[in-house]
């Protein structure tokens, strides 16, 4: 009898329809499409089905791209024990049926190569569940997430793993595996060339999607060749990989982040859009928006953070869609206006001297001394009232006593900042004249 989790045991009918996708698995690893960068004689699982030694793995990737399909033909490689599990539908009692079963192989000198799908669900208690079977060679874990490992995955964990990154399939690797699944098919796929360029686009990275699509095509029994448009029609294009809680949330808006500093317009509007397409609720961006004018513009361009409220408020007042074009415009004009963190760092630098000189009180001659006996410990004594100075600059202390004068804001020569960095310039002329 098959163990419980067994692969093998599906329940479907072997002699019946078995989609494509599944037609076409790979049964060794040679045959699998893409992946050098782990599968390659000199590559982290080349090197150890070469040595014969296998640990335990995270494959971390997009979906479609094989992680499955490697962790079996790991387990035949390796002559272990294929199990897969999903930690979507796997709760405690059935861990504890998988890890009994495993060690009872192990006993009979059979070893167990447990396939974790979506690893990154389990909570902490269920992945430190983990542990001591893959400490005592029960079970070899491979697990694969589409979240950042780092983020999602506990540390006891990781330290007794090694983690892959799989990569999203390359439009030369789609090629392949539409040539493949022709063969299989035993007919060519009727488009014409940008049609079939077309569809390979479609499946964005995913040959799990190409293969489907592949299989809705060839459904059709068209005797003539369709062209882009005709393709465009009868398909859809695949949703664009986006978790609004997940990997693709942060790195799109560190994209976009990074390409408003970069001064890339271009870019910048680029990765707005593919978070607006992705669903990305439209207030999240105006407030980031908001935040890279403060942090990446500032006192170069005064008037960006105010576009950027703006904008904020005009999508307020608008919604959507007609809203996030105020948006797109605020990105545009971060991305063009004059560039300076002098502010942003400055305001780093004054939190550290804070932090660090925090007990250290005022000096006295800027105190008020509302009461006589406030006065008579030398409150206010001696204060230069700025205004009756004849350039309208005393030049006195402002900071505690013990406190060295530091410099934190220091001006970019670009855009406003100039203008500021020649008035820092005259204080610091005139202070050094009152000194």
């Amino acid at each position: 009898m098959a163990d419980l989790f067994d692969t093998e045991e599906t329940g479907a009918d072997a002699s019946g329809p078995r989609p494509l996708a599944d037609r076409l698995r790979p049964g060794r690893m040679a045959d699998v499409i893409g992946q050098d960068q782990v599968l390659g004689p000199e590559a982290p699982l080349g090197a150890m089905l070469a040595s014969g030694h296998l640990g335990s793995l995270i494959f971390w990737g997009p979906p479609g791209v094989g992680k499955t399909t490697i962790a079996r033909l790991l387990a035949d490689e390796t002559d272990l024990h294929f199990v897969q599990i999903s930690a979507i539908f796997t709760g405690v009692p059935e861990l504890r049926k998988v890890f009994e079963a495993a060690k009872h192989r192990h006993a009979n000198g059979q070893g167990t190569l447990l396939f974790v799908d979506e690893i990154h669900r389990f909570n902490k208690a269920q992945q430190d569940g983990f542990l001591p079977h893959m400490e005592d060679g029960t079970i070899l874990l491979v697990g694969a997430t589409t979240e950042n490992p780092s983020f999602e995955l506990n540390a006891a964990l990781l330290s007794r793993a090694q983690v892959l990154v799989l990569e999203r399939l390359e439009l030369a690797d789609l090629e392949r595996l539409a040539q493949r699944a022709e063969r299989e098919l035993g007919r060519t796929l009727p488009l014409d060339g940008p049609a079939r360029e077309a569809l390979l686009e479609m499946a964005d990275g995913d040959g799990r999607a190409l293969l489907n699509l592949i299989e809705q095509v060839a459904g059709w029994g068209s005797e003539t060749k369709l062209d882009g448009e005709a393709l465009a029609r009868r398909l859809t294009r695949r949703a664009a990989l986006y978790d609004k809680s997940g990997d693709a949330h942060y790195n799109l808006i560190s994209a976009l982040h990074k390409s408003v500093r970069g001064s890339d317009p271009d870019a910048a509007l680029y990765w707005l859009a593919r978070m607006l397409k992705g669903g990305e609720d439209p207030r999240y961006l105006a407030r980031r928006i908001t935040r890279m004018a403060v942090e990446d513009i500032g006192l170069a361009d005064p008037q960006a953070q105010a576009l950027c409220l703006q904008a904020w408020e005009t999508y307020e007042r608008l919604g959507s869609p007609e809203g996030e074009l105020a948006l797109a415009q605020a990105v545009t004009y971060l991305a063009l206006a004059p560039k300076s963190n002098a502010a942003y760092v400055a305001y780093k630098a004054a939190m550290k001297s804070a932090g660090e000189t925090g007990s250290a009180p005022p000096p006295k001659h800027i105190l008020n001394a509302p009461t006589s006996l406030m006065k008579e410990q030398g409150y206010g004594a001696g204060y230069a009232y700025d205004h009756d100075a004849e350039d309208g600059f005393s030049g006195q202390n402002y900071f505690p006593d013990n406190l060295r004068r530091p410099v934190f804001y220091q001006p970019v020569e670009r855009g406003f900042e100039r203008e500021l960095k020649k008035r820092l310039d005259y204080f610091s002329k005139l202070r050094l004249r009152r000194e």
